[in-house]
């Protein structure tokens, strides 16, 4: 299989390390590429036609996007992944909370980075770092189940709640440190102290 990916992506981490997690990352070729919201990838659309990132080809050639739909697939790959876990609906909430931190995060990173100075919208990009601190809030008050996930198991393959938790803060540190999401969630930053040490994560840290 080949994972078309941005070092930068969290998105694509979550996948990286989940593969790690399963034991299945040297059945996967890493191909690391760029893709901007504003210049086509030719060869990445010509694969996923929203020309995005991650982007997983099969063996038989055809492609799977976006991660949540890739997670699904390398779950399906992991025998040791049979079975949903007791919380299965607060797990794939928790995934989706971290993928709609991450969906805001980046809408105000290209605000800031990409659109030319004279057309940016203070009030909108605002709104979009509202949303991430008031995820981080929802994180914090559900912390029990992430750092019970990390106690209780030495793989956390299954737990892709903490997965994309855990790859969503390392996103925040890298692009919006100025917003200390810390200091609103302490043991959530417990959490991600002990999460970022796992190999999984040392091993796809960008």
């Amino acid at each position: 299989m080949k994972l078309f990916y941005s070092a930068a992506s969290p998105y694509a981490r979550k996948v990286r390390v989940l593969a790690h997690e399963l034991g299945l990352h040297d059945r996967i070729e890493a191909i690391a590429t760029t893709v901007s919201p504003v210049e086509v990838n030719a060869d990445i659309a010509g694969r996923n036609p929203l020309a995005k990132l991650p982007t997983l080809e099969l063996d038989d050639g055809s492609t799977l996007y976006d991660s949540r739909v890739i997670v699904q697939y390398l779950l399906s790959l992991a025998p040791q992944a049979a079975g949903a876990p007791s919380d299965r609906w607060g797990l794939l909430r928790r995934e989706a909370l971290a993928d709609g931190i991450l969906d805001a995060a980046l809408l105000a990173r290209y605000e800031e980075a990409l659109r030319p100075a004279e057309f940016r919208w203070p009030a909108w990009q605002a709104q979009q770092e509202a949303k991430v601190l008031r995820g981080i809030a929802q994180c914090e008050a559900e912390v029990d189940a992430l750092t019970s996930a990390l106690r209780d198991a030495a793989s956390i393959g299954p737990r892709v709640d903490v997965i994309a938790i855990g790859c969503m803060l390392g996103y925040l540190d890298l692009r919006f440190a100025r917003l200390e999401w810390r200091r609103q969630a302490p043991r959530l930053a417990a959490f991600d102290a002990a999460f970022a040490q796992r190999p999984s994560m040392l091993a796809t840290r960008s």
